[in-house]
C-alpha cells in the first residue's frame, strides 16, 4: 500500500474533499494528523489541504508553518518524501521555506472562485478550479534557481502571479505546491476529471 498522511490545521476546509478525492486510488492507504503531533510515522506522502488555517491571521499560512507537525514535514522533504502542498498548504510550504517565494494577496484585491485552465512544460492543459484571496505568486530572481514550474496558468491570469505560476516543484521535484484545487476534478459533477492529472504527474516524478 502507497500511505498518504492528510495534515488538518484549525482551519482546514477542503481535507474531506481532499481525503475523499485520495481515497478513489484503491492502491492508497489514507490517514489524518493532527497539526500538533510529532514524530509522525514515516509514510510515502504527506498531503496539506486548502482552507484557512488560523483565519489567515498574519500572513495565509504563516501560523501553520509553525505547528508542531511541520518539523516532521520539513525532515520528511529533506528526506525525499512526496510532499504536496495545495492552495493554503503550498502558502503553508513557503511560509515554511520549504518552497521558495511568497503567494500575496491577489492583484484584483479580490477573493476568486472560478475554473481555470492551466498547462504544464509539455504543454498539456487541464480545467481545475482556485479559490482564494491570496493566490499570487512572487519570487525574487535568486529564488529563480530554486524550483521548478509545474503549472501556470493560461491567460488571462487571474491574481498577477509572476510569470502565470500555478503551482511549483522543489529543484528534487518531490514537493508540489500549487494554488488550484485538484480535489475539485475528479467527480461526475466536476466539470473536468483534471485533478487526477495533477497528482498522477506528481505520482511519477
Amino acid at each position: 500500500m502507497f500511505k498518504v498522511g492528510v495534515v488538518i490545521f484549525p482551519g482546514s476546509n477542503c481535507d474531506q474533499e481532499t481525503i475523499k478525492f485520495l481515497n478513489t486510488y484503491e492502491e492508497f492507504e489514507v490517514t489524518t494528523i493532527w497539526h500538533k503531533e510529532s514524530n509522525i510515522p514515516k509514510l510515502d506522502m504527506y498531503v496539506l489541504p486548502g482552507g484557512f488555517s488560523y483565519g489567515d491571521y498574519l500572513r495565509s499560512g504563516k501560523l501553520a508553518s509553525l505547528s508542531p507537525v511541520m518539523n516532521d514535514i520539513e525532515k520528511y522533504a529533506k528526506d525525499g518524501r512526496k510532499i504536496l502542498g495545495i492552495c493554503n498548504g503550498f502558502q503553508i510550504l513557503c511560509e515554511r521555506k520549504i518552497l521558495p517565494g511568497t503567494l500575496n494577496r491577489n492583484d484584483t484585491l479580490k477573493f476568486i472562485c472560478r475554473e481555470v485552465e492551466l498547462y504544464d512544460n509539455h504543454l498539456k492543459y487541464i480545467t481545475v478550479p482556485i479559490a482564494h484571496g491570496d493566490g499570487q505568486f512572487y519570487c525574487n530572481d535568486k529564488d529563480h534557481f530554486n524550483f521548478e514550474v509545474a503549472w501556470r496558468y493560461h491567460p488571462p491570469i487571474p491574481n498577477g502571479s509572476l510569470h502565470a505560476i500555478a503551482g511549483i516543484y522543489n529543484n528534487e521535484g518531490n514537493v508540489l505546491g500549487l494554488m488550484p484545487h485538484p480535489e475539485r476534478a475528479f467527480e461526475e459533477y466536476h466539470k473536468s476529471k483534471d485533478g487526477y492529472k495533477i497528482l498522477n504527474t506528481f505520482l511519477s516524478r
